[in-house]
């Protein structure tokens, strides 16, 4: 398992993340996954063993029940280990008032105090916005983080699912004030989801922003199991709704050449997809979900070996989605200024 560093900070994370949304399933989660206390720790363990040292959650993820999975599952290893949660959104277990939700310095500052408490620790060491709030300046979201740091509650800042604008202006205001940095972003990333490589990706890398990937598998949907025009398998993602939007006919032409592969290298389509995610220009950590250890095991092997450059030449053909504009128009009329890297 190899150990990246987090944006421009010194601490160093595993390849790999595991996610905790399985974890707990209450309020709206059952579909997500049902795991108790000692399901989860097993997943854990077997995470650890592995080498991974990075483990994300959040605190609306079961109105709380993830976190608090995690902090018991982890025990005595918490010191192990480099624990990431979440704020922003409004509890799904029926808070409803106008301050339980954004980020807000009202709500950050009772929202950390309810994730130490689940979580059972002293200090989280990623604390990162869940969304963006656009009620609320980052003058006050960053302060409020700020606070937290010098307070010794939270050791790093993160952002997650932001615009590219809007994250440069979180940049800016931190520049600007001396308040304290997103050292990562946690952004949607997969085969069929690579609107990310027009300029999230591209803009992290130049900022020295560490880039989190969430939904490596599309919800699933490239672990290979549903068929093209089938209705998808009881007990999975899509099959209650789930929220990603996918292009039905580029993602299933994807998902032919991913159990091509998958055939030739003797292992899953989920594996493949991982892999592809992990080579990503500017991912740092990908984080991955599972619901037992089966799914779990087969998910780490993809850190075990290397797609060729004719099998990444295959996926990134058949997955390229229509580029919008300027960069269509960029690509057509500007490519003979087009910086290459290594250049002075």
């Amino acid at each position: 398992m190899r150990m990246r560093h987090l944006g421009r900070t010194g601490l160093q994370v595993s390849e790999i993340c595991l996610g905790t949304m399985t974890f707990g399933g209450r309020h709206g989660f059952q579909h997500m996954g049902q795991l108790n206390t000692i399901e989860a720790r097993r997943l854990v363990h077997t995470s650890m063993d592995a080498g991974v040292n990075f483990f994300d959650t959040a605190d609306m993820y079961s109105a709380g029940q993830s976190e608090e999975v995690l902090g018991a599952a982890l025990g005595a290893r918490r010191d192990d280990v480099i624990i990431a949660t979440k704020v922003r959104w409004q509890m799904p277990d029926g808070s409803s008032g106008p301050n339980d939700r954004g980020l807000s310095r009202h709500h950050i500052v009772r929202s950390v105090e309810a994730s130490l408490r689940r979580l059972d620790t002293d200090y989280i060491d990623l604390y990162q916005t869940h969304g963006w709030d656009g009620r609320t300046p980052w003058e006050e979201t960053l302060r409020a983080m700020d606070d937290l740091v010098r307070a010794g509650k939270v050791r790093y800042t993160g952002a997650s699912n932001l615009t590219s604008w809007q994250l440069t202006r979180a940049l800016a205001t931190s520049e600007r004030t001396g308040l304290e940095r997103f050292a990562s972003h946690q952004i949607q990333y997969s085969l069929a989801a690579r609107e990310v490589e027009w300029e999230l990706l591209p803009m992290a890398e130049a900022e020295g922003v560490g880039v989190m990937v969430w939904s490596p598998l599309a919800g699933g949907l490239l672990s290979g199991h549903q068929e093209r025009d089938a209705t998808p398998p009881p007990g999975t993602r899509r099959a209650v709704g789930w929220f990603e939007p996918v292009d039905p006919e580029r993602t299933f032409d994807t998902i032919d050449v991913l159990r091509k592969i998958a055939q030739e290298r003797e292992v899953s389509p989920a594996q493949v997809a991982l892999r592809w995610a992990l080579d990503g220009k500017g991912v740092t950590s990908v984080v991955i979900g599972a619901r037992n250890e089966r799914q779990l095991t087969d998910n780490l092997a993809a850190t075990t070996w290397s797609l060729t450059p004719e099998e990444h030449a295959a996926l990134d053909a058949v997955s390229a989605p229509r580029l919008p504009y300027p960069y269509w128009h960029q690509d057509y009329s500007d490519a003979d200024r087009v910086r290459e890297r290594g250049e002075d």
